[in-house]
């Protein structure tokens, strides 16, 4: 962030003039149907290592359209299985992540049937779940649980919604039983949108009301969008109950963010069905500035 909030402050709130807007939008749509005819043509053809490669090339260049620039701080955990679990703020968070990690992420099933979008992500690789029906837990956590063993990142936004960034939604336990299930580290990330003076940036959230059009709307209008990524501490499964685990990741979070923890009911376990039975990370930036 800069040492001179008040000389940027103005214009970081000043809007792209409306054929800037129409320019980034024609590059936006250009590279979405790009993606889709590669995952459709190219990636049958992929390992899943080159596959990963390539989402990250995607999705720095859809970070470089919306003029999204990004800093992180703190680092991943060396080695697998992994499961890195994050608050969720925008549509915009998946691809910052992939711009960062080659991951899988789970995610429910409705945005399977959003255009274009929902095809990239199911060919990306991504676990659906079906919130609504009790017995597809345990399939989802199957899958996750194979995923992790198999060396690969997994990706959840466990409050099961996005927020506004200013509030923190409790972690719905149940999915952190996979990690459980492959004895995996969990990485908590805390992700943020902010101007140039440390302030939230409203525009970039995807909660509430707002829809997908509007929301892409006002992403659009940013000059320039600042994400802040914090990797904000390691949990270590063993010993631990699921509900304890994602305690400990809500606070690791909500520290990160400078954020009061969400409030829990006495004794609840976290929201979905049930399956079967820190201080903030120091600076250590391996992903630059984007």
């Amino acid at each position: 962030m800069s040492d001179h909030p008040a000389r940027h402050s103005t214009h970081a709130r000043r809007s792209t003039p409306v054929l800037g807007r129409a320019y980034r939008l024609v590059r936006l749509c250009l590279h979405l149907l790009h993606g889709c005819l590669y995952v459709g043509v190219v990636f049958p053809f992929l390992t899943s290592r080159r596959r990963f490669r390539a989402i990250r090339r995607w999705s720095r260049k859809l970070l470089r359209i919306l003029h999204v620039r990004y800093s992180v701080h703190g680092h991943l955990p060396a080695g697998t299985p992994t499961l890195i679990v994050s608050n969720h703020v925008s549509w915009l968070d998946i691809w910052v992540i992939d711009a960062l990690i080659g991951v899988r992420f789970v995610a429910k099933s409705d945005i399977r049937r959003w255009p274009v979008i929902g095809f990239l992500v199911k060919g990306a690789g991504t676990i659906f779940i079906e919130r609504d029906k009790r017995h597809d837990t345990a399939r989802t956590n199957r899958s996750i649980v194979q995923a992790l063993t198999h060396g690969e990142y997994v990706a959840i936004f466990p409050e099961g919604i996005c927020t506004d960034g200013r509030e923190l939604k409790p972690y719905h336990a149940s999915l952190f039983q996979p990690a459980v299930g492959a004895g995996a580290k969990v990485a908590v990330m805390a992700l943020r949108y902010i101007h140039h003076d440390g302030e939230l940036n409203a525009d970039a959230t995807y909660a509430g009301d707002r829809s997908l059009i509007e929301s892409t709307r006002l992403i659009l209008r940013q000059r320039t969008l600042h994400a802040e990524v914090i990797f904000a501490g390691e949990i270590n499964v063993s010993g631990k109950t699921r509900r304890d685990i994602a305690v400990e990741a809500e606070v690791a979070t909500a520290r990160a963010l400078a954020l009061p923890p969400p409030r829990r009911k006495p004794g609840t376990a976290g929201g979905l069905p049930a399956a079967e039975p820190i201080t903030r990370a120091p600076t250590d930036n391996r992903y630059p500035s984007r």
